[in-house]
């Protein structure tokens, strides 16, 4: 059965990552972009992750481009915006395409875990993950759920 940790991904920074390396953590995937009117959201995120990191809990952000042109910069400029302005110290990815042909094939998996309400595509910026300790998708939740109210379905995933 395939899982999180069959993946690897490049970190904003240019690093070929192994997904494997978040293996028995609870982890919210998400995809992300700078001028969008989630954008605040990030804050909550780092919020979730400062609560739950040492606990076995990591944010994983997928900065994406393909709504609305949201998340224009190149990597270097999505990690300082994010840094300077939200103070994000969870992962960050280099820029992915979630939707169509040439979606990350991480993303690819997630949508065929948990689709949403238009089907597996995804919606907007800011669709959110919860994977489980196993590696498996938990859950997903739209753009409009606030990172706040995911944190009773972590607490329980961490739990388990």
């Amino acid at each position: 059965m395939t899982a999180l940790t069959d993946f690897n991904a490049r970190s904003i920074d240019g690093q070929d990552v192994e997904l494997a390396s978040f293996g028995g953590e609870v982890v919210l995937v998400v995809n992300t972009a700078s001028q969008c009117g989630f954008t605040p959201q990030y804050e909550g995120l780092q919020q979730l992750h400062d609560e739950f990191k040492d606990k076995g809990f990591t944010v994983l952000g997928f900065p994406c481009d393909q709504f609305g042109g949201q998340e224009p910069g190149n990597d270097t400029e999505i990690a300082s915006f994010c840094k300077k302005n939200f103070g994000v110290d969870f992962p960050l990815f280099s820029k992915i395409e979630v939707n169509g042909d040439k979606a990350h094939p991480l993303y690819q998996w997630l949508r065929s875990q948990k689709g949403g309400l238009l089907g597996s595509k995804i919606k907007w910026n800011f669709t959110k993950f919860l994977v489980g300790k196993d590696g498996q998708v938990i859950a997903r939740y739209s753009p409009t759920t606030k990172p706040e109210k995911i944190s009773g379905d972590i607490s329980k995933a961490l739990a388990s």
